[in-house]
Formats: C-alpha cells, sequence, structure tokens
C-alpha cells in the first residue's frame, strides 16, 4: 500500500478517535457542548472525508487501469488537509470562548483544508483521464493552434525597403 493510501486511512482513525471522545465528553460535561462544530469537523472532515482520500487514492487507480496522476501531489494534499483541520478544530475552539484569534485560526485553516479538497480532485481528474486524456488534450491544443490565423509580417516589395 502507498505511503498516502496508509497516511490517510491512520489519519481518518485518529480523527474518529478524537471525533468520539469529544463526543463523549460533551455527553458527559454539557457544557462542553460549545465545541460541537470542533467535533462535527472532526468526524466528517476528519474521519469520513480523509477515509474518503485514502480509499479513493487506492482505488481509483485501480479501477481505471491508470498510474495515479501525481503521488507527489498526493502527498502534499496529506499535509494540507490534517493541518487545515486541525488549525479549524483550535480555531472552533478558541473562538467558542469569543478569542479574537480564533477567527484567523479557523479561516487559515479553512483555507488549507480546502486546497486539500481542490488538490485531490484535481489528482483524481487527471488520473481518470490517464495518459489517452493527456494526449487527447495536446492534440486538441496543437489543433487550434494550427488553425488559428497567423499575423501577416510585411513583405519587402523593393531593394529600398529591404535596406531600411
Amino acid at each position: 500500500m502507498d505511503w498516502h493510501v496508509r497516511a490517510f486511512l491512520k489519519a481518518s482513525l485518529a480523527w474518529l478517535t478524537a471525533g468520539v471522545t469529544l463526543g463523549v465528553a460533551m455527553a458527559a460535561h454539557p457544557v462542553w457542548t460549545i465545541y460541537r462544530p470542533a467535533h462535527v469537523h472532526m468526524n466528517l472532515l476528519g474521519f469520513v472525508t480523509m477515509m474518503i482520500y485514502g480509499v479513493a487514492y487506492h482505488v481509483i487507480p485501480r479501477f481505471t487501469g491508470h498510474p495515479l496522476f501525481s503521488v507527489r501531489a498526493a502527498r502534499s494534499q496529506w499535509w494540507l488537509s490534517n493541518a487545515g483541520l486541525a488549525l479549524m478544530v483550535v480555531g472552533f475552539a478558541v473562538r467558542a470562548h469569543a478569542l479574537p484569534s480564533g477567527t484567523p485560526l479557523l479561516a487559515t485553516g479553512g483555507t488549507l483544508a480546502a486546497a486539500g479538497a481542490y488538490t485531490f480532485v484535481y489528482v483524481i481528474w487527471r488520473t481518470l483521464d490517464g495518459p489517452a486524456g493527456m494526449r487527447a488534450a495536446m492534440r486538441r491544443t496543437e489543433q487550434t493552434m494550427a488553425a488559428s490565423p497567423r499575423p501577416k509580417l510585411p513583405v519587402a516589395t523593393s531593394a529600398k525597403s529591404v535596406e531600411r
């Protein structure tokens, strides 16, 4: 199993553990329900989404018969997604106490998590296209360039115009 697949699956399980633990704490201490947004994001973005990322990175290349478009991007996505979610969780917890640093933490984390999701979409989309899709896109670009009118350059008509 590839590193990025295993990393997403393990991160998913770690986020599930954290989310369930916070859920139990909220049940035991109802005042802690102020952390509900953090709990929800741990479970949905942390457990569910990370699991989807890991399974998709393992399964899609095998179903399509094409190699993953970019392993490097998948690894970067792991860092973006997990760092973003961690900042979001901290931001939600800090904001629950009306501290001004909560919103910038949340915004930064959300931006990183979104960048991770966009990276996932791009990598899977390009993987689904496969090598034939990439070649077809290159052919379309070449055809478009060949069909576009070329600018006409002035042509010298006499010896005087050539000298100038």
